[in-house]
C-alpha cells in the first residue's frame, strides 16, 4: 500500500511540484481512495491514464491560474488553501470511475467533506507559520513550518552531464477545482470544439462539491476522516450505478492536450467548371497507428485525427514498379463505388523503385531524441530507445550516426560514428535520460548543423526527429519551427519525424514539420511499429528516390460530370502550382507505394456551359474517343531542382467490383472505414458490414498480419459505435 501512494504521489509531483507541501493531505485522500478501490492495478496503463487524466484536471492543461494573496490565515482560507489537493483528489476519483467502471460521482462530494485540511505552511507565503489558536487539538500535523509556500526547484541528471531544473508550477494553491476544471473545458473547447458528456458531468459535480464544503460549517470542515476502512457511503454506492449510463453515453474521454489541424473535407467538383485536379503526393502512415492506439486504448478517434490516405497507405499493395528510367510507376483500376452505387471509384496506383538494401547510398543519419520531461513515459523514451536500437543495428560500415538531444537545451550526445561501431552507439542510446521542457527549435537547429558537418555528398543525408511534439522553450510556435525546417532543407537533408506518445501529443505540429522538411511522418505506438518503420520499410522511409512529385489529372466532361478526391486535403495544390518547380511537394521513397482514390459522378450527357455572360466552354473532339482522364506526375530527382514529367491518357474500362484486384477491393474498405470514423458528409451507405466483408474478401496472404489486424480493429470501432448511440 504505501509503495502505491508513493508511486502516484511521484505522480502527482511531476505535474505539480507545488503539491509536495500538500502531501499529509494528499496521502491521506490517496490511502482513502486505494483502500475503496482495490481492484484497480497499480499497472503501467495505469499510472500512464493516471497522469493524462490528472495532467487535463489538475493542472488544467498547464494553463497558469493565478491566486490573489490570502493576507492572514482563518478556518475558511483553510478550506481554500486545501483546493488545489481536493482539485487533484477529486480527479484521481475521476480516473479511477473510469478505469474501473465505477464513475463515483457524487462520491467526490464525500471525499471533499472528509479531506483533512492543509498545514498553515502550505498557505500563501504571507501567511503566519502556525494554525490559529482556534484549530481543533484533532486537526493532523502538517508540515514543518519552516516548508516554503511551494516546492523547490527539482534538480535532475540530463544527458550530457548538465542539471535539468524544473521550476515550481504556476498552479497557484489556493485554485479550488471549479477554476481548474473550467480552465481545462476552455482549453478543450477552443481545440477540439465539444464536451463530452461525461466530462460536463464531472466538471458540474466538482463545482457542486467544492461549493458544498466551502459552506460547510468550521466544525464540520476540519473534523477529522472517517476511519480507515469504513464502509462506502449510500452515495458512493449509488454512484455505482451510473457507470454503464455514463460509460456509454462518452464518445471520446477528451482528458487530453492532444491537438489535431481541423481539415475540411473535399466536396465534389463540376468538371467543366475544375477539369483539373492537382495535389502532392503523401505517404504518412501515423493517422492510422495513432487510431489504432485510441481504439486498442477504449476510445474512438477524434474526428481530425482520421486522415483517410495516411490509412489507406499504410498498407503495402502489389502494384507493377517501373520499367525504364522513370523513378516511378503508376496503373489505375475503376468499379461501382461501394457506398454508393450511382458513383463511381477510381483507384490510382503509383509505385516507387524497389532498391536492396545493400544497394542503398552511404547514410549520413542523426537521431534527434527528445529527452524532456514530457517524455518519461513508458511509451515514449523508453520506446524511442529501443526503437532507435532497431535502426541502429542495420547501419553499415559505411554510415554514420550522431545522436543529438534536447531538453531545456540541445546537446551532442554522439559524434558522427560509422555503423560499424554498433556498440558504443547503442550504449549512447540507452543512456538517454528524460528530465527538463522542451526546446524543440534549438534541437532541430543543432541536429542539422550536425547532418551538414557530416554531409555525404551524393549519399542518404537525413534527421530523424523522435518526440510527442510538445515543444515550450525557444522556437516552439509552427511558424517559426517551420520556417527553420524550410531554410535547411536547402541543404539536401531530408527530415523523418517519429511520433511518440499520448495524452499531450501534437500531432499538427509533427505533420508540419515533417512536410516542410522534405520527409515523412509515422506514428510509432509500439515495437512492432517501430519494426514496420526502421526495419522492413527502412529503404522506404529512410532513402528519398524522388522529390516534389505532384499529381494533376485532366478529367474527361463526356465520361465524368464530378469527382471528388478521398483524403489529402493538406496537400492540395493549385492548377498553376503543378509546373511551379518552387513549390514544395511530398517525397518518394524507394519501394514505397501511394494510393489516391477519385469518387466519380458518371456523365450521361455533357452540353456546353450556359450559365457565363462573358465566355463559353467548349468540348474538344478528343472527349469522344473513350478517355477518362489524362494523368500527370512531376518528380524532381533528390538532389535535382528541375522537374521531370510523365503524362498518359486513361481508358474508361468500368470493372464489376468482384473482379477488380485485392488491393482496389482492400483499398476501397479502408477508405470507407475512414468515412465512417470522420462521421463524413458523403458516407452515404457506408457501413461497417460492408467494410468488414469487402477486407475479409481481400486479406489475401497477409504475410505480416497487418489486414487482419485492420479486421479487428474495424469490429472494436463498430462494437464502440454501438455503445455510443
Amino acid at each position: 500500500m504505501r509503495a502505491n501512494e508513493n508511486r502516484i504521489l511521484r505522480e502527482l509531483y511531476r505535474i505539480d511540484p507545488a503539491l509536495r507541501a500538500q502531501e499529509d493531505v494528499l496521502r491521506h485522500a490517496i490511502r482513502k481512495l486505494l483502500e475503496a478501490k482495490p481492484e484497480a492495478r497499480m499497472d503501467p496503463g495505469f499510472e500512464e491514464g493516471l497522469k493524462q487524466r490528472l495532467i487535463a484536471e489538475f493542472s488544467a492543461s498547464r494553463i497558469p491560474l493565478q491566486a490573489k494573496p490570502v493576507p492572514r490565515f482563518s478556518r475558511l482560507g483553510l478550506i481554500i488553501a486545501s483546493g488545489a489537493a481536493a482539485a487533484a483528489c477529486l480527479a484521481f476519483v475521476a480516473f479511477i470511475a473510469l478505469r474501473t467502471g465505477e464513475p463515483s460521482l457524487p462520491a467526490m462530494r464525500e471525499l471533499a467533506r472528509s479531506l483533512p485540511p492543509s498545514a498553515p505552511a502550505s498557505a500563501p507565503a504571507s501567511a503566519p507559520a502556525s494554525a490559529p489558536a482556534s484549530a481543533p487539538a484533532s486537526a493532523p500535523a502538517s508540515a514543518p513550518a519552516s516548508a516554503p509556500a511551494s516546492a523547490p526547484a527539482v534538480a535532475r541528471p540530463e544527458l550530457g552531464g548538465r542539471p535539468a531544473v524544473f521550476p515550481p508550477s504556476p498552479v497557484s494553491a489556493g485554485a479550488g477545482a471549479p477554476a481548474l476544471i473550467a480552465a481545462a473545458d476552455e482549453k478543450r473547447k477552443s481545440s477540439d470544439g465539444s464536451a463530452g458528456p461525461l466530462y460536463d458531468r464531472l466538471r458540474a459535480d466538482a463545482d457542486q462539491a467544492m461549493t458544498e464544503a466551502e459552506e460547510q460549517s468550521p466544525a464540520r470542515s476540519l473534523a477529522p476522516p472517517p476511519a480507515s476502512g469504513a464502509a462506502p457511503s449510500p452515495l458512493a454506492q449509488a454512484a455505482a450505478k451510473q457507470a454503464k449510463e455514463l460509460l456509454a453515453s462518452r464518445n471520446n474521454p477528451n482528458f487530453n492536450t492532444e491537438e489535431y489541424g481541423h481539415s475540411v473535407e473535399n466536396s465534389f467538383s463540376e468538371t467543366v467548371k475544375e477539369p483539373l485536379s492537382t495535389f502532392s503526393i503523401d505517404v504518412d502512415t501515423a493517422s492510422y497507428a495513432n487510431l489504432r492506439r485510441f481504439l486498442n486504448g477504449g476510445s474512438l478517434p477524434p474526428p481530425d485525427a482520421v486522415r483517410i490516405e495516411e490509412m489507406v497507405n499504410y498498407f503495402s499493395y502489389d502494384y507493377k514498379g517501373p520499367e525504364g528510367s522513370d523513378p516511378l510507376a503508376f496503373d489505375t483500376e475503376l468499379a461501382k463505388c461501394p457506398w454508393d452505387a450511382e458513383h463511381l471509384l477510381l483507384r490510382i496506383g503509383l509505385q516507387a523503385r524497389r532498391i536492396a538494401e545493400k544497394d542503398i547510398p552511404p547514410t549520413n543519419l542523426v537521431f534527434l531524441v527528445d529527452v524532456s520531461g514530457s517524455m518519461e513515459e513508458p511509451n515514449k523514451l523508453p520506446l524511442v530507445k529501443e526503437s532507435l536500437k532497431l535502426l541502429a543495428r542495420r547501419m553499415r560500415q559505411q554510415d554514420r550516426i550522431s545522436l543529438v538531444v534536447y531538453a531545456g537545451s540541445a546537446g551532442l550526445v554522439l559524434a558522427p560514428t560509422p555503423g560499424s561501431r554498433k556498440q558504443e552507439i547503442l550504449a549512447a542510446i540507452d543512456a538517454l535520460e528524460s528530465g527538463g521542457s522542451t526546446a524543440g527549435g534549438e534541437g532541430i537547429l543543432l541536429a542539422y548543423q550536425t547532418a551538414k558537418a557530416a554531409f555525404i555528398a551524393g549519399g542518404n543525408n537525413r534527421v530523424v526527429l523522435a518526440t510527442d511534439g510538445d515543444f515550450n522553450v525557444g522556437a516552439s510556435s509552427d511558424g517559426e519551427l517551420v520556417r527553420m525546417i524550410e531554410q535547411k532543407r536547402k541543404d539536401g537533408i531530408f527530415l523523418t519525424v517519429l511520433g511518440f506518445g499520448m495524452g499531450n501529443y501534437k500531432d499538427s505540429k509533427m505533420q508540419k514539420l515533417a512536410d516542410s522538411g522534405n520527409g515523412n511522418y509515422a506514428y510509432i505506438d509500439s515495437l512492432g511499429e517501430a519494426e514496420k518503420v526502421l526495419a522492413r520499410q527502412m529503404a522506404g522511409t529512410l532513402f528519398t528516390i524522388a522529390k516534389d512529385v505532384k499529381i494533376q489529372i485532366e478529367f474527361n466532361p463526356l465520361a465524368v460530370a464530378e469527382y471528388r478526391l478521398i483524403g489529402y486535403e493538406k496537400r492540395m495544390l493549385a492548377a498553376r502550382d503543378f509546373a511551379d518547380d518552387s513549390k514544395d511537394a511530398g517525397e518518394l521513397g524507394a519501394g514505397a507505394s501511394v494510393t489516391a482514390l477519385y469518387e466519380l459522378v458518371p456523365a450521361a450527357t455533357a452540353s456546353p456551359r450556359g450559365d457565363l455572360k462573358y465566355q463559353q466552354s467548349t468540348i474538344t473532339k478528343a472527349a469522344g474517343e473513350g478517355e477518362l482522364m489524362t494523368i500527370k506526375f512531376r518528380y524532381k530527382k533528390p538532389d535535382g531542382d528541375t522537374s521531370s514529367l510523365i503524362e498518359r491518357p486513361v481508358a474508361k474500362e468500368v470493372r464489376d467490383l468482384g473482379k477488380t484486384s485485392d488491393s482496389y477491393r482492400f483499398a476501397a474498405a479502408v477508405a470507407e472505414w475512414g468515412l465512417i470514423l470522420r462521421d463524413s458528409a458523403f458516407k452515404a451507405k457506408a457501413n461497417y458490414s460492408q467494410v468488414e466483408e469487402l477486407a475479409a474478401g481481400a486479406r489475401g496472404p497477409d504475410s505480416e498480419g497487418y489486414r487482419g489486424e485492420f479486421l479487428r480493429l474495424v469490429r472494436i470501432a463498430q462494437s464502440m459505435s454501438a455503445e455510443s448511440r
